[in-house]
């Protein structure tokens, strides 16, 4: 999260102006076209916890510690967590943790859906980022042309009916038709090898 020490310091347009440039940078990972997967080991509050949901997928050791936090300093998340925290898990549970300015351990973040894997922290401290990096190693041998336009069907077909959902998937699925990657895939199967993809 932010620098609440720094925070104090600035001017009420500095805030504006940071918190702006937050929710835009953020923005730019979500919209990433590519699989982006958040190892949270530590703490993500506030500002941390919003980098996280922007991601596809978020892996917690179970001593981590997540939460937006932003009520309890009489303001509100603004870098997407008022929007992307009930797209998780639902509006009154979201409404819920945000209201109460509530602080998840992995266990029940992954109980409420916020985390996709939960797992007991390593000696190292490094074992949501072990199991985030076992889960990438899952998803590399995927064409990436599928994989990119798998994404965008999925996060644009979220914030529509399911009629124009299945319209934007007939248009994502139509880009991989033409592709080199396609052929190989195809190629590999019969073949009984795996696939040697190069995203055309």
């Amino acid at each position: 999260g932010a620098d609440l020490k720094e925070r104090a310091k600035m001017h009420s347009s500095e805030v504006s102006s940071f918190v702006s440039r937050a929710r835009a940078t953020i923005n730019e990972l979500a919209n990433l076209p590519v699989p982006t997967i958040a190892a949270i080991d530590g703490t993500a509050l506030g500002g941390g916890l919003e980098l996280a949901l922007a991601c596809d997928i978020r892996v917690a050791a179970s001593s981590a510690k997540m939460g937006l936090v932003e009520t309890k300093l009489a303001i509100i998340p603004g870098a997407g967590g008022t929007q992307r925290l009930p797209r998780t898990i639902g509006v009154s549970l979201a409404k819920e943790l945000i209201f109460s300015a509530r602080v998840v351990d992995g266990e029940e973040a992954k109980s409420i859906g916020l985390i996709s894997h939960v797992v007991e922290q390593n000696e190292a401290g490094d074992a949501a980022y072990k199991r985030a990096l076992a889960l990438a190693k899952e998803f590399l041998p995927q064409g990436p042309v599928a994989m990119r336009v798998a994404k965008l069907a999925i996060n644009q077909g979220m914030e529509v009916d399911l009629v124009t959902g299945l319209a934007i998937e007939e248009a994502c699925y139509a880009q991989t038709i033409p592709t080199k990657d396609r052929i190989e895939g195809l190629l590999a199967f019969k073949e009984k090898r795996p696939p040697r993809y190069k995203g055309e």
